[in-house]
């Protein structure tokens, strides 16, 4: 073997992965396209842990032990949901996917699953709000992902080596991790059976067990079972993309790479660092600082600062997922839902330049970013510049005209092997997003 091939199994079978042998097929690529052309989706955090109103970690957070955040499920009666306003609310922001918590860290189902009886439909409300959601995203036109945790918070079989989190929720008995892989897997197989088509399976947690060994005396790493869980996932909905936000570059049998409160290539996080695959890309944000509703977090971003997020992400080829955290009674917080109306405003007059394109096709500029499709490039300026013109460096495609956006008017511009020079004498400034279209050959 070559060194490097050496060094990737050594790699692979340290973070519990295994090597698979993935072929996507025709119906999968075809989905990566589309995922990749809607650029602008929701993701909605919320379930049992919504009703201590301090965010989804707080169960490991207050080290609250496992029988005492059980009594949530005879508290947890959001009466006030409704699929409809949801994906309403999701529509009327420009978005064209969600990506929905069916279970967290804390292990509670929001579906009818026959796995566990920690689930919503033993609540008072008793209902199943996965079916409701799908129902109401195929009626609005609106695709369905599910994110679904890795690690569990709750579960004795998850806990035969605790996990860096949830060591204070006071489970001490030590299960069988084969079962937990099989409760996971019928647990899969039921959302992938029972609620439609799915677009994706978003996985969170495998960074819970990254430095956790299976057999202390083997010193074998946890095996995450990915080759039958991504299999069983491509044989049940051959479409169905899968990604990991396990914070690593992309493995085998993964359609779309993961980045959490980063853009693709940067790390402000100390998470982020991945390198950049080819596969499709997707940012993950927080409409405030938390993504379970924190009645205290009252941090939010400005219109302006979400709609710079999305342009950020498009220019970089990857998709902007906005984080919603409902209130327990199932309702999205009315600043967030005004937030979203507004920034549908901006995408309604300006959509055309981030639905279906793609971006790195220059480097990030000072002065902003270039997405495009067919014949036309966007130069979105989303900062002040300090000159009256704009450079474009080493932009391969014939530019053969040049115009604003907001009202057609003709920009005089200059092209070299080097740059291209774009004018904008006389123009005013937009202060959110000035975008100057270039047709090209």
């Amino acid at each position: 073997m070559k060194p490097f091939f050496i060094l990737f199994i050594f790699i692979s079978a340290s973070l519990g992965l295994k090597a698979q042998h993935y072929t996507p097929t025709a119906a999968n690529l075809a989905a990566r396209k589309e995922f990749q052309d809607m650029k602008f989706g929701m993701f909605i955090h919320w379930g049992a842990f919504s009703v201590l109103s301090d965010g989804e970690w707080v169960m490991n957070n207050k080290n609250i032990k496992v029988e005492d955040y059980k009594r949530l499920k005879d508290i947890f009666n959001p009466t006030a949901f409704n699929a409809e306003k949801w994906v309403s609310a999701a529509k009327s922001a420009g978005m064209k996917y969600i990506t929905f918590v069916t279970r967290h860290h804390d292990g509670f189902s929001n579906w009818d699953t026959k796995q566990s009886d920690w689930k919503i439909t033993e609540t008072p409300y008793g209902k199943d709000v996965v079916a409701q959601l799908a129902k109401e995203c195929k009626k609005q036109g609106i695709k369905l992902f599910l994110y679904y945790s890795l690690l569990d918070w709750s579960r004795d079989d998850y806990a035969y080596s605790t996990g860096k989190t949830g060591q204070g929720t006071g489970r001490t008995k030590k299960g069988n991790w084969d079962d937990y892989i099989s409760f996971m897997k019928a647990q899969l197989t039921e959302l992938l059976t029972n609620y439609g088509e799915i677009g994706g399976i978003w996985f969170d947690g495998h960074w819970d067990q990254l430095d956790n060994d299976y057999d202390k005396s083997l010193k074998s790493k946890v095996d995450w079972h990915y080759d039958e869980i991504y299999s069983l996932i491509h044989k049940l909905q051959p479409q169905c993309l899968v990604g990991n936000n396990h914070h690593l570059s992309p493995i085998e049998g993964e359609d779309f790479q993961l980045f959490e409160k980063d853009l693709p290539g940067l790390n402000t996080t100390g998470f982020g660092g991945a390198s950049v695959s080819q596969l499709p890309l997707e940012t993950c944000e927080t409409m405030n600082n938390t993504w379970g509703f924190n009645i205290t977090d009252r941090k939010y971003k400005t219109v302006k600062q979400l709609i710079h997020y999305l342009v950020n992400d498009a220019g970089r080829d990857a998709n902007f997922l906005l984080n919603v955290g409902p209130m327990p009674n199932g309702v999205i917080q009315p600043e967030n839902v005004d937030t979203l109306a507004k920034v549908g405003e901006w995408v309604k007059r300006h959509g055309s330049t981030i639905y279906g394109t793609r971006g790195n096709i220059i480097d990030v500029q000072d002065w902003g970013l270039v997405t495009g499709k067919d014949k036309a490039l966007y130069a979105h300026v989303i900062h002040k510049i300090a000159k009256t013109f704009i450079t474009l460096p080493k932009l391969k495609q014939k530019v053969v005209s040049a115009s604003l956006m907001e009202n057609g008017a003709k920009l005089k511009f200059k092209q070299t092997k080097d740059e291209t020079i774009v004018y904008l004498d006389g123009v005013t400034m937009d202060d959110i997003d000035t975008i100057i279209e270039l047709k090209i050959k």
